[in-house]
C-alpha cells in the first residue's frame, strides 16, 4: 500500500511543482474518506491540485462550475416523466461521480451548496423519498478564492464542517515556478497510478493504524482548549475530534507506519481544524487569523511523550 500511496504523490507532482506537502496532505485526506476544501488567491494551482488527484486514480471524475445560477437539481439529478410507460424515471446528476471537483464553491447559492451535505456526510442522495448510494471511493475537492467577495456566498459553519481538511497552496518558490514556466505536463497528460479497488482498500487499511490511548488524550485536549479559549466564540465539536483521529491515522500511513505519532497529530490539527473554529472580535473569522489561533493552542497543550 506504501509504494500505492507513493505512486499517488508522484503522479500529482508532476503538474503541482514543488508543493510537496501539499499534494500530500490531500492524498491524506482521500485516504481518511474526507473532503478537502482548498481555499487560496486565484492562479496558484487549486483546480490543477484537485483535477491532478483525481486523474492519479481509477475512478469516474466530474468537474462543476459553481456560479450563482445553479441550482440543486443541477448537482443531484431531476425526475423526468417517460410517456411511454407513464412514469418518472431519475436522472443522475453530476453527483453520482467517485470524485467531484466543486470549483469556486463560494460563488454559488447556500440552497445549492446545501444540495451538498447528505453527499458529502452520507454517501448518499435522497430525491422523491428515495435514496440513492453513491459509489466508492467519494470525495469532494472544493476550490474557493478567500479575497474575492463580490458575488459570492461564504459557505456556513454545518458546510465547511463536512470538509474534513482546509488547504491552501501558496505561491512557490523560484525554482518551482522556473519550472512552471517551461513545463507542458498537465493534468488532463495524467494515467491512474491507483484503481478504485486499491484506494478503498487503503481507506480501509486507515482504520486498522493503532492510536494510543495517551495520544487520543492528546486530541481531546486540543479540542477542549479550543473551547476555552477566549479568543474563540464556537470551539471543535466532537466531529471536529473524530476528524482529527482519522486524520492521523492516514499520515501514519501515508507515511509508512501502523500506529499515529504525535507529529501526525500536530501536523493535522491546523488543516483538520481550523476552518471549525468560530473567532470572537469584530474581525471575525478567516483563514490566517484562525490558523494563528489555533497554532498558539497547540503550543500551549502538553504533548505526550
Amino acid at each position: 500500500m506504501q509504494s500505492g500511496v507513493a505512486r499517488l504523490i508522484a503522479s500529482v507532482e508532476r503538474v503541482v511543482k514543488g508543493k510537496t506537502e501539499t499534494v500530500r496532505r490531500a492524498v491524506v485526506c482521500l485516504m481518511a474518506r474526507g473532503h478537502l476544501l482548498i481555499e487560496d488567491v486565484p492562479g496558484v494551482g487549486k483546480t490543477t491540485l484537485a483535477a491532478a488527484l483525481a486523474r492519479s486514480i481509477g475512478c469516474s471524475f466530474q468537474r462543476i462550475q459553481f456560479t450563482s445560477d445553479l441550482l440543486p437539481s443541477d448537482l443531484i439529478g431531476v425526475s423526468v416523466y417517460r410517456a411511454e410507460t407513464q412514469e418518472f424515471v431519475f436522472k443522475e446528476g453530476p453527483l453520482f461521480h467517485q470524485l467531484i471537483l466543486a470549483d469556486e464553491i463560494n460563488r454559488t447559492s447556500p440552497r445549492t451548496q446545501s444540495a451538498l451535505l447528505e453527499a458529502m456526510n452520507e454517501g448518499q442522495i435522497s430525491v422523491d423519498h428515495h435514496t440513492f448510494g453513491l459509489p466508492r471511493p467519494f470525495m469532494v475537492l472544493a476550490t474557493q478564492n478567500p479575497r474575492e467577495y463580490h458575488g459570492t456566498f461564504p459557505l456556513p459553519e454545518s458546510q465547511l464542517d463536512r470538509f474534513l481538511m482546509r488547504i491552501s497552496i501558496g505561491y512557490p518558490d523560484a525554482d518551482a515556478e522556473r519550472e512552471i514556466l517551461v513545463s507542458r505536463s498537465t493534468s488532463a497528460g495524467l494515467e491512474p497510478v491507483l484503481s478504485a479497488e486499491e484506494v478503498c482498500a487503503t481507506q480501509d487499511a486507515v482504520e486498522r493504524v493503532r492510536v494510543d490511548p495517551a495520544l487520543a488524550g492528546y486530541i481531546l485536549d486540543i479540542v477542549n482548549a479550543t473551547r476555552k479559549s477566549p479568543v474563540v466564540a464556537l470551539g471543535a465539536s466532537p466531529r471536529a475530534a473524530k476528524a482529527l483521529y482519522r486524520a492521523a491515522q492516514a499520515a501514519a500511513l501515508v507515511s509508512g507506519g501502523d500506529y499515529v505519532r504525535p507529529g501526525d497529530i500536530k501536523e493535522l490539527a491546523i488543516p483538520v481544524l481550523a476552518h471549525r473554529l468560530q473567532l470572537r472580535g469584530e474581525g471575525g473569522s478567516d483563514l490566517e487569523r484562525e490558523e494563528k489561533v489555533l497554532a498558539a493552542i497547540l503550543e500551549d497543550v502538553r504533548v505526550p511523550l
